[in-house]
């Protein structure tokens, strides 16, 4: 099978699987494997390996004997969106008053999970790749922003995440070993910013920090990105100067208070 056919076959499986989803409703919560083959027009067998698949994902619960209903899971990712598009709205603004500033692509990112996920983002005309990062989800060891959130976790959780994800090699630079990157973690941290020297992509720079939500923990990020080497060189204070300014801005929309003004002093110096 070609990588078009393969490519085809998983969409053909993800559409089926949305549409077993859609069967759901307030007035028919629960649905039997017949009724599901049914109404989809799908074999019983193929339904099944559907249902499995979800089931095995936490989007689909099984009811007594042949019964199926919307799992818990379903509730986690509509959590997951209705925070997500409340962060980026209210986010949006300070992004695109900081691309403003620095004339570089400006990127927003919120954590899912393991990994991150970008959600809005003001590029500039001179990035690589010319299509928008918007919708990526990425791992976080190779990317700036993903290392800042990783920084601002408790290091017990941001090992976990690299055990449990791995740390593949993307480019010649990107950092693969834990114990180096959980290094390098702790200097981000007391920095208060990170560093992407081309570890996602080649002739990229970047500089990430971390949004907190009101509880001070660590719901995403932003970063500054650019093919100017300079960006984590000698304008990297004042880039990530600005990148905290408006990182803490966002973070207090969300209703994140620092402990003291001392540390709000530290913050954005």
């Amino acid at each position: 099978m070609t990588s078009t056919e393969r490519k085809a076959s998983t969409n053909k499986s993800l559409a089926k699987a949305v549409r077993v989803l859609k069967l759901f409703s307030a007035q028919e919560p629960r649905l039997p494997l017949a009724e599901i083959s049914a109404r989809l027009e799908m074999p019983k067998s193929t339904t099944h390996a559907i249902l499995r698949s979800l089931i095995a994902e936490g989007l689909i619960e099984k009811i007594g004997g042949e019964a199926y209903a919307l799992g818990t899971g379903i509730l986690a990712l509509s959590q997951s969106v209705r925070v997500n598009v409340e962060f980026r709205d209210r986010a949006a603004p300070h992004v695109r008053a900081l691309a403003d500033k620095v004339a570089e692509s400006v990127y927003l990112t919120f954590r899912e999970g393991d990994r991150i996920l970008y959600i809005y983002a003001v590029e500039s005309s001179r990035r690589l790749i010319a299509r928008t990062a918007v919708g990526d989800r990425m791992p976080m060891h190779c990317t700036g922003v993903g290392k800042a959130i990783l920084a601002f976790m408790p290091p017990d959780e941001a090992r976990g995440i690299l055990e449990r994800v791995g740390m593949p090699r993307v480019t010649p630079n990107t950092i693969t070993v834990v114990d180096e990157l959980m290094d390098q973690l702790a200097v981000i941290r007391t920095r208060g910013y990170s560093f992407d020297n081309s570890e996602n992509e080649i002739g990229n720079y970047c500089v990430g920090a971390p949004v907190l939500d009101a509880s001070g923990h660590v719901i995403g990020g932003c970063s500054i990105s650019g093919t100017d080497p300079e960006i984590i060189g000698a304008r990297a204070p004042e880039i990530g100067r600005q990148l905290i300014a408006c990182c803490f801005d966002m973070s207090r929309n969300l209703g994140y208070v620092p402990p003291s003004y001392a540390q709000l002093h530290a913050t954005v110096r």
